[in-house]
């Protein structure tokens, strides 16, 4: 059988991004172990590799069809076990199962945003079963409105890799979870204040910053789905790789002037420009990813201040003003910024409104269903480990192991 060579390349394209993009799972574990205390590393890390092992089974067997065959009255596709349908209608030129690869891993990236937020006092049976319901239903979902020819689809809305599909619905469903387990013990005095928590490694979230802006190249630029057209590549490299530069320069600037260079704002910072370049990568001009990277820079500094002293919110790791708040920033923008249709370039108001109501829809969407599953698993099977296991960490509390032996050497001495 002799197979063209434009699918040969654009097969290997594919597949070469969503390995990129896969990379992003040790980015996101490297983050969250180095901003969070050394005795919950091992349970960080395990939950970043459990919930990819689950969500790649979860979303082939089920997620995937219902993000993506067909469409019944453009709210979710039609549920098909292990793709085993009819799925020609998508018009894919690369072989379906890389096209599925390519979508497990982006399904992945949004479910694990959850694990840094709720870190270091969720119960880990539960994350694993609130994993496995993302990934079957909650992303799925909201995922075949924009991507699977739905709703949002049908209106125009405009999301090239995912500012809002993936992780302004994670950002969210961080928030729900953070807001039903509540602060870690010593987060908040009894006035109200709060305490800074350290984590253990900076070097570790520094590193895993470095994986993520490098497995971000596949995430955008392989939304392109072909290696034909280099032109495309080359601007969504550009302006992918531009905001987050201009977004780490801001969140530094900004926490030099409050205090003194923070690493740790300057990691989020770069984050914060990533998810927000993602939606129109492919549309805004280089300069328009600057401006992006920018203003998601300030708005993840201005949300982290205001979950903390405002909401009394313990986020652990940034993740939701990072993913939630600046991924429907970087959607908005987007109605503004595209140099097609974008307010600024003329293109009316009818495409910006329909960002703005794309990007609070999925927010929403993401933050009401995590909610009453949550509650749910709260009273099925409970949220929070107790405040012993807690103060003890969930390494040794939920593993019996530790990423460090000195904690094993000291129980034993104990």
């Amino acid at each position: 059988m002799t197979v063209d060579l434009n699918v040969i390349i654009d097969t290997l394209w594919v597949v070469i991004a969503s390995v990129l993009v896969f990379s992003m799972q040790a980015g996101f574990a490297l983050v969250e172990s180095g901003f969070t205390r050394s005795k919950n590393a091992a349970n960080i890390m395990m939950k970043n590799f459990m919930d990819y092992s689950i969500g790649a089974l979860v979303f082939f067997v089920f997620g995937f069809s219902l993000m993506f065959n067909g469409s019944n009255f453009g709210l979710f596709g039609t549920p098909d076990l292990f793709v085993s349908g009819d799925y020609s209608g998508l018009g894919l030129i690369i072989p379906l199962l890389a096209f599925v690869f390519f979508q497990t891993v982006f399904c992945s990236t949004s479910v694990t945003i959850v694990s840094g937020a709720v870190a270091e006092r969720m119960k880990f049976s539960t994350y694993l079963v609130f994993s496995a319901i993302m990934t079957a239903i909650i992303y799925p979902i909201s995922g075949h409105w924009v991507w699977g020819g739905g709703w949002l689809a049908q209106l125009g809305f405009h999301d090239f890799a995912g500012s809002s599909v993936v992780h302004a619905l994670g950002g969210f469903a961080a928030l729900a979870g953070v807001k039903l387990l509540g602060a870690r013990q010593g987060k908040f005095n009894p006035d109200g204040s709060s305490n800074t928590i350290h984590g253990h490694g900076l070097i570790l979230a520094a590193m895993g910053v470095f994986v993520l802006w490098i497995g971000w190249f596949g995430f955008n630029a392989g939304s392109t789905l072909t290696a034909s057209d280099p032109e495309a590549i080359a601007h969504v490299m550009m302006t992918t790789n531009l905001a987050p530069a201009a977004a780490a320069v801001t969140t530094l600037v900004i926490s030099w002037i409050k205090d003194k260079p923070s690493v740790g704002a300057a990691m989020n910072g770069a984050l914060a420009g990533l998810v927000g370049v993602t939606a129109g990568c492919d549309l805004v001009s280089p300069l328009g990813a600057i401006i992006i990277g920018i203003v998601s820079g300030v708005v993840m500094m201005v949300g982290s201040d205001l979950l903390e002293r405002k909401f009394k919110l313990d986020d652990a790791v940034g993740a939701i003003p990072v993913h939630g708040f600046c991924g429907v920033v970087g959607t908005i923008l987007t109605g503004l910024l595209a140099t097609t249709d974008g307010l600024l370039y003329g293109g009316g108001v009818s495409f910006f409104g329909i960002q703005v109501l794309g990007a609070l829809v999925i927010a929403t969407w993401g933050f009401v269903s995590s909610f009453i599953i949550f509650i749910a698993l709260k009273r099925i099977m409970g949220l929070r480990v107790t405040k012993e296991e807690e103060r003890q960490g969930l390494d040794l509390s939920e593993h019996g192991e530790s990423a460090y032996a000195e904690f094993l050497v000291g129980n034993e001495e104990e």
